[in-house]
């Protein structure tokens, strides 16, 4: 299938190319396309804050990122910024647990972007049971011009590698 990864560089090596801060955190996407990104996360250490829970700051991050992934695939691989994120937090995630993400587009409009985000953890049981940690909106500006000097090209040039057009 395109756009997934079984074809293409690991995805710990896809979300380092695209996205450090996420590789960082130990992300890794799962599929990446105009409609539809996904990924998982297995909380770990550098994810944690007391308790050994999931930090919020960690669930925005990874809202964020996703959908901002989307958005620039979605606008056509122009610079697009964030105007609004909103985060819900359901459940509580704990380190050692598997997390899913998805952002799906839900708006494309002439200039703006809404992706809502949902993260899951995922039961290690192997049933695929799933259950729904969290919850985002994210609004995204697009077609946004570069500023003067920045060149994009090696980002864009990445991004089209694994995105599913």
């Amino acid at each position: 299938m395109a756009g997934a990864l079984s074809d293409k560089p690991t995805a710990a090596g896809l979300t380092a190319e695209i996205d450090r801060p996420l590789h960082t955190f130990g992300f890794e996407y799962s599929s990446f396309s105009k409609e539809k990104v996904t990924g998982r996360l297995t909380v770990n250490e550098s994810c944690c804050r007391a308790f050994k829970r999931l930090h919020f700051g960690v669930v925005a991050l990874v809202a964020e990122a996703v959908a901002s992934a989307g958005a620039y695939v979605a606008c056509g691989f122009q610079r697009i910024a964030g105007v609004q994120l909103s985060v819900n937090c359901i459940r509580p995630a704990f380190l050692g647990d598997q997390i899913e993400v998805e952002a799906r587009l839900i708006l494309l409009d002439r200039t703006i972007q809404v992706w809502e985000v949902q993260q899951w953890k995922v039961n290690p049981s192997g049933s695929g049971e799933k259950v729904l940690l969290s919850t985002s909106m994210v609004t995204m500006q697009c077609y946004l011009p570069l500023p003067s000097g920045m060149n994009m090209k090696s980002f864009e040039e990445t991004a089209k590698k694994f995105a599913k057009l």
